[in-house]
């Protein structure tokens, strides 16, 4: 898209986008990741005269304050821009619920959802609010208020339904929950997803996968491996070949959850990814290594904590555990095996402990 040189030629063509309903246009031209949010010349700190003389309702508050927002952003008041960006979610969240049967839309308030997001992650990141996550915890209502209207459009038809943009928004609540560690907020929008009637093939690819890769993300803490498996093998094969890193980025992940399930991983697969911390992890539980699985933990623990991993990568000990009895076992050849068999293969591990044999337990 060509960039504007005065603010009249902007203004007149979001108005444009608006009559044509051109909803991916309109998105680009409300977008703070585009080249006009950087134009000193279109980032007007009161633009409501301009905007209210060519842009007509409801378009008016909308562009007024995304210029707003733009003029604090570039002067680097992100606490402001994100109350102006808020407000703009709050504007087209009331127009867009009034607008009946229409979904043209759906990609200029994905693009808002998106914009206030990352402002409240900058805000974040500059120590802005008076409580930990106050940006991103407000961020996640505003945006959860715009799914609430899509989930709640029963009357369109399936093609000009409200509801195809659930997932995209759900994307951005899952992005904002992850960080501030409330999972449990997601179950309702997860189900109401998985209570939508239609196909859920018919949404976008790129949408899926991120769905899948948090989905998949959030079975892993709640111990449901063969969801975990299911959701992250769907985003790491759909994802297109050239992404590495996000390909990376969902192995991280898929690999222990594998793993967990029985299947190591290659090195060739390590290598490609640049994922070897999980080299010697997957050689310990192979050999039955129990000293190697707890030195190989230790050695990368940082990078497993960072990940959020560790606790899942410990569950590994007891499938170490059982590939290293089993290797006893072949070796003695028999089903009547000696209790000292297994102590002798603990202790050459450096595994400390005792057996109460009045509880039957292994300490």
């Amino acid at each position: 898209m060509a960039s504007f040189l005065h603010l009249d030629t902007y203004l007149d063509t979001i108005e444009r986008a608006a009559q044509r309903r051109d909803g991916r246009t309109l998105a680009s031209l409300l977008s703070l990741s585009h080249q006009h949010a950087e134009n000193d010349r279109l980032c007007v700190e009161n633009p409501e005269l301009e905007v209210s003389g060519r842009v007509n309702p409801p378009w008016q508050e909308v562009v007024a304050t995304h210029l707003r927002t733009a003029w604090s952003r570039r002067r680097g008041a992100f606490d402001e821009a994100f109350d102006c960006q808020t407000i703009i979610v709050q504007a087209f969240s009331r127009a867009f619920q009034a607008m009946e049967s229409e979904n043209w839309p759906l990609p200029v308030m994905l693009t808002l959802a998106v914009d206030l997001r990352r402002l409240a992650c900058r805000c974040a990141a500059a120590g802005y609010g008076k409580k930990p996550h106050e940006h991103l915890e407000k961020a996640a209502d505003s945006i959860m208020g715009l799914f609430r209207v899509c989930a709640s459009d029963s009357r369109a038809t399936m093609e000009k339904s409200k509801k195809w943009g659930m997932m995209g928004l759900c994307n951005q609540l899952f992005k904002i929950y992850f960080r501030i560690n409330k999972l449990n907020l997601c179950k309702p929008m997860v189900r109401a997803i998985d209570n939508l009637v239609w196909p859920k093939d018919r949404f976008s690819l790129a949408q899926a996968i991120t769905y899948n890769y948090y989905t998949g993300r959030k079975a892993i803490f709640e111990d449901n491996f063969q969801d975990a498996q299911k959701f992250l093998s769907f985003a790491f094969h759909r994802c297109h070949r050239r992404a590495h890193s996000n390909k990376r980025q969902i192995l991280i992940y898929l690999i222990p959850v594998r793993m967990l399930l029985g299947s190591l991983p290659r090195q060739q697969l390590l290598r490609k990814y640049s994922l070897l911390q999980f080299s010697g992890i997957a050689t310990a539980v192979r050999s039955g290594n129990v000293l190697q699985l707890k030195q190989e933990l230790e050695r990368n623990e940082q990078f497993f904590i960072s990940c959020g991993i560790y606790l899942i990568l410990e569950k590994l000990r007891m499938i170490t555990y059982r590939n290293l009895f089993k290797k006893v076992f072949l070796i003695l050849g028999s089903f009547q095996l000696d209790i000292a068999a297994f102590t002798a293969a603990l202790q050459f591990l450096q595994i400390r402990g005792y057996i109460a044999y009045q509880q039957q337990k292994l300490v």
